[in-house]
């Protein structure tokens, strides 16, 4: 899980850890390795292992990977995923280019997805919904949620967009 310090990479891990998957979270902030292992990481690595520009293709490692990041983050993670694995693209946190090559593609067959909730249609979202209610620890959820006032909302957002920020940020209305 990339960008695992996020909201969405924070509840990736708790879903994720729920599943009974062996989780490794890659963050620019090594001082959070205790929230995140408290989520269910098993590992964590530095995001500059990921951020630099690699090769077409790396060693195979991930079976899945959930990506928060994009450009060259998302390169390396699908160039490093093993035959026949996944990544769900859903974040742009790193920059939207993508400057990879067609060899994880064409050589071991990953599937990149790219996750859509805005047009999805509503069916799959109660689903999602329905499994969210399941699958989420809802006492992990309120570790990885801060609630602000909206008169907050522009005191926090340099903080979201400096990356200092943990979880999810909530506005109350």
């Amino acid at each position: 899980v990339t960008g695992a310090n996020g909201g969405v990479g924070s509840i990736a891990i708790i879903i994720l850890n729920h599943l009974g998957y062996e989780i490794t979270a890659s963050t620019g902030r090594p001082q959070e390795s205790e929230y995140l292992t408290y989520l269910g990481a098993n590992e964590i690595i530095d995001r500059a292992e990921l951020a630099s520009q690699g090769k077409p293709l790396n060693k195979e490692i991930w079976a899945g990977v959930i990506d928060t990041v994009g450009s060259q983050t998302l390169v390396n993670a699908c160039a490093s995923t093993k035959y026949r694995g996944a990544v769900a693209a859903c974040g742009l946190a790193g920059g939207m280019d993508f400057p990879a090559t067609v060899a994880p593609f064409i050589l071991r067959g990953i599937t990149l997805y790219g996750i859509d909730s805005v047009m999805a249609p509503i069916e799959l979202r109660k689903e999602a919904w329905e499994r969210l209610a399941i699958e989420l620890d809802q006492t992990k959820l309120e570790t990885v949620t801060t609630e602000i006032q909206l008169t907050d909302a522009l005191n926090i957002s340099n903080d979201i967009l400096d990356g200092k920020i943990r979880g999810r940020v909530v506005v109350k209305l």
